[in-house]
């Protein structure tokens, strides 16, 4: 199950009004208009979206919007949600055996697990069902890391953009040293491009970039664990075993809140 991520927008949030902050604090309000050029905008914006076009295909191009929203969501399943899963499965292979199991992926989300399991029910070995689903886990690496190159990317073009509208803005700026009133819209080209493609950069696609980073981490933290517990289910291991083996993948805060849970209720027994 998928939910918002909160931290995320909470950091984007945070990033403009900290500089707004730092706009109000010296000008106010008005100071706001300042701040606000559209050929900076078209510079920083149009420059980056035309390197990425440049840089990649457009069916990679096509993913970009459904890769930033990954930025903004979380997967709920953690890793005693998992575990407790594969005891439960452990549980019903070793009392009806493992072909009791492929009705109970019916209700299973996650495909794989489903997958992992349905290989061990159908007899696969156990190397070979290791060897698919690493397999698995590193075709979904290779996809993450070319989605998360495009925003690299971007954080890579934005601020160059910015210093060529820098550039744009001196020139224009330089040719016409005996307009004075040129002057200034000029040189706001050249700040603020710089301005634009950093805040682009660092506020939006370099961060983002991180976060899907260790969202993929994560995932294949937790894949590697679902490949323990098929490999467990289908030896027939018992249940407390596998848990005690798959336990060994939680934090340690979390594995002493469950020795001490277990202490409490070995305690009130």
């Amino acid at each position: 199950m998928r939910r918002n991520d909160i931290a995320t927008v909470i950091g984007l949030i945070a990033a403009v009004v900290f500089v707004m902050f730092g706009i109000f604090s010296g000008s106010g309000f008005a100071g706001l208009q300042y701040f606000w050029d559209l050929p900076s905008v078209f510079i920083v914006i149009g420059g980056t979206a035309a390197s990425l076009l440049t840089s990649f295909t457009l069916p990679e191009l096509k993913n970009t919007f459904k890769v930033i929203k990954q930025g903004f969501s979380q997967h709920d399943q953690d890793i005693e949600g998992l575990i407790s899963t594969f005891v439960t499965l452990s549980d019903r292979a070793r009392r009806e055996g493992l072909l009791a199991l492929e009705t109970e992926m019916e209700s299973v989300d996650d495909e794989f697990i489903k997958k992992g399991v349905l290989l061990a029910v159908d007899g696969i070995e156990p190397d070979v069902i290791s060897d698919i689903l690493n397999a698995e886990i590193i075709a979904m690496e290779d996809r993450h890391k070319l989605n998360r190159s495009i925003l690299d990317k971007g954080g890579e073009m934005a601020p160059a953009w910015g210093m060529i509208g820098t550039l744009v803005g001196l020139v224009l700026m330089l040719k016409n040293l005996n307009d004075p009133s040129s002057l200034g819209p000029n040189m706001a080209i050249a700040i603020l491009t710089t301005l634009y493609g950093s805040l682009l950069a660092n506020v939006v696609f370099i961060p983002l970039s991180n976060k899907l980073a260790a969202k993929t981490e994560k995932e294949v933290f937790l894949k590697q664990i679902a490949i323990e517990g098929v490999i467990g289910v289908q030896s027939g291991q018992n249940p407390k075993i596998l848990e005690e083996k798959l336990s060994a993948f939680l934090p340690a805060n979390a594995r002493r809140r469950d020795d001490d849970a277990e202490e409490g209720n070995m305690n009130e027994a």
